[in-house]
């Protein structure tokens, strides 16, 4: 791929990381070392300086939480899926309930 020889070493590693979580961790089979994809995906956005967001803060928090086939989820089941994620990381600020 010639934009792959265009940036850096670690944004192409960065890159590498984020798309082999991409199809190994939320394709149709969980990879076993699905918890080592994700973490290595973080230590490489660090490094290229881009910080975690709220989203990739859930989803490294909650590995755990998602199925093994998740590349195989229907939108209705994506919905509770989200809904499921959702009502186990709700937070109470000011009395209004945040997902």
């Amino acid at each position: 791929m010639k934009s792959l020889k265009k940036i850096s070493e670690a944004e192409k590693a960065a890159w590498l990381a984020f798309k082999s979580v991409c199809t190994r961790f939320f394709g149709n089979k969980k990879a076993e070392n699905y918890e080592d994809l994700v973490g290595d995906m973080v230590k490489c956005f660090r490094v290229i300086g881009c910080n975690m967001s709220l989203k990739l803060h859930v989803l490294y928090s909650n590995l755990n939480f998602f199925p093994q086939n998740l590349g195989a989820i229907s939108d209705e089941h994506w919905e509770r899926f989200h809904q499921d994620l959702c009502l186990k990381n709700v937070s109470v600020d000011d009395g209004i309930e945040v997902c």
